[in-house]
């Protein structure tokens, strides 16, 4: 029952476009209180319905608890708990409990409770997008999490490490996404807001030409009257006006007019330039690091040269070594003078992100090299000061290991987001796929061209008539209405081979046109549009952690603690060691004491350990795994599916559509009576024509090829049509009764069917084909066999995943006849037919409770209970009207190989976010007792903690380029060969 809930929820979803994350899946529940009478039962208006928000939730074990506890109360009709959404939805009747008995419920579990008010009957759901700057670990994206959940209002938020940005479901009516920046800049970072609510279109215009605040206010209010304006703000400091709106009523060109006409020509509006984004704060980051990184090595390449190598030069040496102030030598001065801007003004991110972590009571990365960096440069003071004043003191100060410590790190994090900026190229790809101007028609009322127009691809507006060269990119998602070309697709569809493309056929904007010249009605535009619903969906997948990031993020709230204990103990243990003899003098280098020994492997310890690489293990890899999924056609939405994916070890497919082309074709005729099959055609055809029947239209398609005006042929006029439902149609064509239909109609009409006939169509079942007979004035004359032919190599997909040890079955809602003829031809073994859509979601649920990670692939719409029921739903068949809601991946080219692709990727990012788990872990399980000199009394080998600095820095960069290699990732070889096999069977 709760999965037929969901899927109802689903397909609501879908209707309203809103946001719909992956489910979790649990049994069935009573539907009403024990005692309950029959007459009770009945009324209907009695029940009622609740949302609330539950924190705590961390996994499905605390989900399923919460249930339980619920459905145990008396008078819970149906309880549903979305450990994603932190949501539990409840229906009850009133009269046996309330919301708040309810809610005290849940909280005796354990979880903190709130009911959210009228949450069902109305969308309250607003997503907004927030760049955060300034986090450098997991420990810091934990943080932002924490309290942009802990806010009222909040329904899920999720913070990115990897790609710097948060998203946010909250419900606009309890709070604004201002709050939200606030309270992001409350826990110490910067806070930039990207976009809010994904069902507006929203366009950005700069206004010259204005000189008062008041024509300001002008323009607003002109623009506020216009219909289908939803939201405007002003910028006045960058004349920038701000505009969400609908589309369907109004648009760019229409704002633009108004602001020109408002001042008699005044003022003068345009597109407000883009910044670039994200893609500019990529930039802008990697240039800062660089500079810094520049600066630092100014500074602390002397300081190097005099501690490390001018002390080997005899002239030089000298020069240092002269004393100044009793034991101050002049290379002191100079290493203390060169290293201090490095440590405070170059390493002051430092200073001020482990103050921001530490305000919140959390310890990241920074803290780490804060104090490894302050331990050197002030034990180097106390070093300088001691010398000053001392007539016999002798010591060596650390200056070289705090400023080249910081270059490295410097060196190392710059190297990073370069690294990372390259691991969301697929989502500036896509977006650089729109052309940036784009020929607008003007036509008269008998459809012809008036006057050409280029435009600012922005400033289309749906209904526009878009003129598409040779050559040039489809500028917007349309229809064609005048013009053949064929269409390149690959870089939205991933498919390779041009599509023919002619009058009424659909385009996506951002593809290629070929070689005709082709006129386009603009039906989706601005955040409407395929392209960016692929982009939002690839952002939102790279934004959704994977579940096997919680043992990163659990790891991280303790890793630095214990660093640092360890950092100090191995400073203590050596330091005591030395003190008590416990080692020979010998071991101790000759231009420092026991002391600073000690002190260098516990900063050591301190540096070389990284919680950076860590927290970067999964979400680079889910970058770069979606991305790559995005450019071969395959829409994977976020870790989660990823995750589920690799498991898959059964895999549902639905028939029609599916394993079928899902277009039914005449594939033979046979006449029972003497007459010109052109004739028999035109007869049946025309009364064909008038059904909307998918079979019917096979053979008015049929029909078409013995008319020389195939394209759009005249048929006879029928008249009296009857369409019988279920059965057929009949009508009088050229004075002749037609009846054409299945044989229970005939029997109906007193029609005889002789023997062979029957055995026809008992033939054509046997072959997976629909028979349909004719009847010509009451004398049956021809029996017509309809096929829905298998997709190219389906045999070969189910035979590949066999070999992958994955179990394929298939529902499907058609007869058993054809059902079983379909699964024979393609190998399936396990059938089930005539299942209706509720029926396919319970076989998916019998299969997940024997144990199976299920895969449900099917068409996205009727199949929605199932794939939202499955483990991994995967809508088939997507081109622009992309089941996102319903499925966890779409594979846009329709072609059942990409199923093998979706599952083959999945693996190898996996295997690849356990690779790089892997060497996160072995890095710092190696790295810190080499720092803390396990090797030392052995080999007398040991780390300075500038060389452990840059260690920590490599170890970030290493798993980031590990996660990089996935961009090479080429589809099994298996399928190559499959892909030419299908091409020569068309």
């Amino acid at each position: 029952m709760a999965t037929k809930f969901l899927a109802l929820a689903c397909i609501r979803g879908n209707e309203s476009r809103g946001h719909l994350s992956p489910r979790p899946h649990y049994p069935s529940m009573p539907k009403y209180p024990k005692g309950v009478s029959a007459e009770e039962k009945n009324v209907q208006g009695s029940e009622a319905k609740a949302m609330f928000s539950v924190m705590g939730m961390t996994c499905s074990a605390c989900a399923g608890s919460v249930e339980k506890a619920i459905k145990r109360l008396p008078g819970i009709r149906e309880a549903v708990v979305d450990v994603l959404n932190n949501r539990a939805q409840v229906l009850y009747f009133p009269s046996f409990v309330n919301e708040e008995t309810i809610r005290e419920t849940i909280e005796d579990v354990g979880f903190q409770a709130t009911l959210i008010q009228d949450e069902m009957n109305e969308r309250s759901s607003q997503v907004c997008r927030i760049r955060i700057n300034g986090m450098t670990c997991t420990s810091c994206s934990t943080t932002v999490e924490s309290a942009l959940q802990a806010i009222q209002g909040v329904q899920k938020a999720q913070v990115a490490l990897a790609t710097e940005e948060a998203e946010v479901h909250y419900d606009p009516k309890i709070l604004s996404y201002n709050q939200l920046l606030e309270t992001i800049e409350h826990t110490g970072f910067e806070a930039v807001l990207i976009s809010t609510g994904e069902d507006r279109s929203k366009i950005h215009l700069k206004i010259e030409g204005f000189r008062t605040d008041n024509s300001m206010r002008m323009i607003g209010n002109s623009l506020q009257a216009l219909p289908g304006v939803q939201e405007i703000d002003m910028d006045p400091s960058v004349n920038k006006f701000s505009l969400s709106y609908k589309p369907d009523v109004t648009g760019p060109r229409n704002f633009i007019k108004v602001i020109e006409s408002t001042g008699s020509g005044r003022f003068k509006a345009m597109i407000f330039p883009e910044e670039g984004g994200r893609d500019s704060h990529r930039k802008e980051e990697i240039r800062q690091y660089y500079r810094s990184f520049l600066w630092s090595l100014i500074f602390t390449i002397p300081v190097f040269l005099t501690s490390m190598v001018f002390m080997y030069i005899p002239g030089i040496k000298h020069g240092l070594d002269t004393k100044v102030v009793n034991m101050l030598s002049i290379g002191e001065i100079l290493r203390w003078v060169l290293s201090t801007p490095v440590q405070f003004i170059i390493g002051r991110r430092f200073y001020t992100g482990s103050y921001k972590a530490l305000r919140h009571g959390s310890a990241n990365m920074d803290v780490l090299i804060a104090l490894g960096t302050n331990a050197a440069y002030f034990y180097s003071v106390y070093s300088v000061l001691r010398a000053a004043t001392s007539q016999d003191f002798k010591g060596t100060d650390f200056f070289e290991t705090s400023s080249m410590l910081i270059s490295f790190i410097l060196l190392g994090k710059y190297l990073e987001v370069l690294a990372k900026g390259k691991t969301s190229e697929a989502i500036a790809k896509l977006m650089d796929l729109a052309p940036e101007t784009a020929t607008l028609l003007t036509l008269d009322n008998n459809g012809n061209v008036i006057r050409e127009e280029e435009i600012d691809s922005r400033l289309i507006e749906k209904n526009d008539v878009i003129k598409i060269i040779p050559g040039a990119k489809v500028a917007s998602d349309g229809f064609v209405i005048w013009g053949q070309s064929h269409v390149n697709e690959s870089m939205i569809t991933g498919e390779a081979r041009p599509v023919a493309k002619r009058k009424g056929d659909t385009v996506i904007g951002g593809t290629v046109n070929e070689n005709g010249v082709l006129h386009v009605k603009a039906t989706r535009v601005g955040s409407e549009s395929a392209l960016s619903q692929i982009v939002r969906l690839v952002e939102s997948a790279q934004m959704a952690k994977a579940p096997v990031q919680k043992f990163a993020d659990r790891i991280s709230k303790y890793f630095v603690p214990l660093v640092i204990i360890l950092s100090f103990s191995t400073w203590l243990a050596w330091f005591l060691a030395g003190k008590f003899h416990g080692y020979p003098k010998s071991w101790i280098p000759s231009s420092m004491d026991s002391f600073q020994l000690a002190l260098q492997f516990g900063i050591s310890v301190m540096v070389i350990a990284c919680p950076c690489a860590l927290g970067l293990a999964t979400p680079t890899a889910v970058m770069v795994g979606t991305g790559v999924g995005a450019s071969q056609g395959i829409l994977i939405k976020g870790g989660q599916a990823l995750e589920s994916a690799h498991k898959v070890n059964c895999i549902v497919f639905d028939k029609t559509g599916t394993l079928t082309v899902g277009k039914p074709v005449v594939v033979n005729t046979r006449l029972l009576k003497n007459m010109v099959l052109q004739e028999f055609y035109e007869l049946i055809a025309a009364t064909e024509v008038n059904s909307e029947h998918p079979l019917a239209k096979a053979i008015v398609e049929y029909a078409k090829k013995f008319r020389e005006d195939g394209e759009n042929p005249a048929w006879p006029e029928a008249r009296d049509f009857v369409s019988i439902t279920g059965h057929g149609v009949k009508a009088i064509v050229r004075s002749k009764e037609i009846i054409v239909g299945n044989k229970s109609l005939m029997l109906d009409q007193n029609i005889a069917i002789p023997i062979d006939v029957e055995d026809m169509l008992a033939e054509t079942e046997e072959m997976a084909q629909t028979g349909i007979l004719v009847s010509i004035d009451g004398e049956l004359t021809g029996v017509l066999a309809i096929s829905d032919p298998l997709k190219p190599g389906a045999q070969d997909v189910i035979s590949l995943l066999k070999s992958m040890k994955v179990r394929s079955i298939m529902v499907t809602g058609d007869n058993w006849g054809t059902a079983n003829s379909i699964a024979k031809e393609v190998g399936i073994e396990t059938v089930i037919a005539e299942a209706k859509p509720e029926q396919k979601a319970e076989k998916v649920k019998d299969l997940q409770a024997s144990g199976h990670i299920v895969a449900m692939v099917g068409d996205g719409i009727n199949d929605s209970p199932a794939l939202v029921a499955a483990d991994v739903g995967m809508a088939i068949g997507a081109g622009t009207d992309i089941a996102i809601e319903a499925a966890d991946i779409v594979l846009m080219k329709s072609n059942l190989e990409d199923v093998i692709t979706a599952i083959d990727l999945s693996r190898k990012t996996f295997s690849r976010i356990r690779l790089n788990y892997i060497w996160a872990l072995g890095y710092n399980l190696l790295g810190i007792p080499i720092a803390a000199g396990a090797l030392f009394p052995s080999t007398g080998f040991r780390l300075p903690p500038w060389i452990a600095g840059a260690a920590m820095a490599a170890s970030s960069l290493s798993v980031v380029l590990c996660s990089l290699l996935l961009k090479y990732y080429k589809r099994p070889k298996m399928l190559d060969t499959l892909e030419i096999r299908g091409i020569t069977v068309e």
